[in-house]
């Protein structure tokens, strides 16, 4: 059973300052041409009415597994799948 907004807010609120790792719903998205799995580590900063920010953020894509997003990234609670708390981002693990 899928979490409502207001739970994953309840929950993530919790966790402001900590590193996470979230994979959202989409099963690839494109950014500068490159093509990748919705796989991000970084701090959480703010848990705001239906998203989040991570900020730095660390984009895990296989050709640049520990690419730094040049601004902050917010992302809509909806699309959240999964959140790993204290996920480090310089973390290695296999994407593919």
């Amino acid at each position: 059973m899928a979490l409502s907004n207001e739970k994953w807010a309840e929950e993530l609120g919790m966790l402001i300052g900590e590193s996470i790792l979230v994979v959202t719903r989409s099963d690839q998205l494109n950014l500068f041409g490159q093509t990748f799995r919705p796989i991000f580590a970084g701090t959480l900063r703010e848990v705001g009415e239906g998203h989040l920010t991570l900020d730095p953020v660390t984009i895990k894509m296989v050709t640049a597994p520990f690419f730094q997003f040049p601004v902050p990234l917010n992302i809509p609670l909806e699309n959240i799948a999964h959140f790993t708390r204290h996920f480090a981002p310089d973390k290695v693990f296999p994407l593919t």
